[in-house]
């Protein structure tokens, strides 16, 4: 006779597996019945919940008014940048405190009472509707009945107050940011075409002001300088605008290493080579020096020029060559520039391309 033990063992085996699983398993309690609101059951609570979402759109308008007076109603007088006189300061860090809260009460108002709007009044319960082929008008019909049962659902018709809050709101809360592109203006391209930087103008080191000798450059030294006018400016009169057009990075190079295109023999002194320190990218301050591959980086998003081959990009999305100052050496023998930049500081703009012909044709 065959031994059938094994046989046995392995149907008593998938019994007790399959009992173990049964036990391990758990029904679907699926989706739990529907309970109504208090809201749904009680006109009182209706009736506050309204208030709450009107109170939220009130606050949502009064935000878009604090906003509107921060702007055009504090006036701010005086040199904000003189830290001798903070009451400038005080009153421009009051207004923008202002600004920022009104914004935040603008939006966060009106968002918030939407969402409680929804989540107490509006209809929770869920819908379902079959798709099949149907005709244009019935489309019509459908689309129409869609409006009106979210018009119903919405409670605007029967809500008034409610309904000229959320447009009241709706409005305002988005023309404080309408608002704040009017210091965008007024577009005026033509002041990117020059700087301060002119035939005589001594370059002086950044911050001290103090002129450079090109004896006390050294070779693989770099400097960050401005324009020595750049003083007899105040910040009423475009210090700021001025200073971030006209910063250049100074370097010595070996003359050998150089490439030099026509017309540019003698922009430099002796290896001596000065270039906007604006990246052409996005106009970020570029003020890391390879020494040894010559390379200037920029740290925003890595826009790589080569100070031996007047400033090409080498790497990265910068779309043109740092612009290069022409410097001399005056009598004295400190660096002075021999003009102006021929082309246009920093990244592209519109206006660029015959800006760039305009100044050619005036060097």
């Amino acid at each position: 006779m065959g031994n059938h033990s094994d046989g046995v063992q392995a149907k008593s085996s998938a019994v007790v597996t399959s009992q173990e699983e049964s036990k391990e398993k758990f029904p679907d309690p699926g989706l739990p019945h529907h309970a109504p609101r208090l809201t749904d059951v009680d006109a009182k609570h209706a009736k506050t919940a309204e208030r709450q979402v009107v109170l939220l759109f009130v606050i949502s308008i009064l935000g878009a008014l604090l906003f509107w007076f921060a702007y055009f109603g504090i006036k701010i007088g005086g040199n904000y940048y003189d830290v001798l006189n903070p009451e400038a300061n005080n009153t421009l860090r009051l207004q923008n405190l202002l600004m920022g809260l009104g914004i935040a009460f603008s939006m966060f108002g009106i968002g918030i009472g939407i969402v409680h709007w929804a989540r107490t009044l509006m209809p929770d319960h869920e819908m379902e509707e079959s798709r099949h082929a149907i005709s244009a008008e019935a489309d019509r019909a459908d689309a129409q009945e869609i409006v009106e049962t979210i018009l119903d659902e919405s409670g605007i018709k029967r809500r008034p107050l409610l309904r000229n809050t959320l447009i009241g709101s709706v409005i305002l809360a988005p023309l404080t940011f309408v608002t704040l592109l009017r210091d965008l203006g007024p577009n005026d391209p033509s002041v990117l075409k020059y700087t301060l930087w002119d035939e005589g103008v001594r370059l002086v080191r950044d911050p001290s002001g103090t002129p450079i000798k090109a004896a006390d450059v050294t070779i693989g030294s770099a400097y960050h300088v401005l324009p020595e006018n750049l003083n007899s400016l105040t910040h009423e009169n475009g210090y700021i605008e001025e200073k971030a057009k006209a910063v250049v990075l100074l370097m010595r190079l070996d003359p050998n290493d150089l490439k030099v295109s026509a017309g540019r023999e003698n922009w430099n002194v002796d290896g001596i080579v000065a270039y906007s320190k604006v990246c052409t990218h996005v106009g970020c301050p570029i003020a890391l020096y390879e020494q040894r591959t010559h390379h200037l980086l920029c740290p925003c998003h890595q826009s790589t020029f080569d100070a031996t081959d007047e400033c090409k990009v080498v790497f990265g999305p910068a779309g043109h060559a740092l612009p290069q100052l022409p410097i001399a050496v005056d009598s004295e023998g400190y660096l002075v520039a021999q003009s102006d930049f021929h082309e246009p500081v920093g990244p592209g703009y519109w206006e660029r391309g015959k800006h760039v012909e305009e100044m050619k044709s005036e060097a």
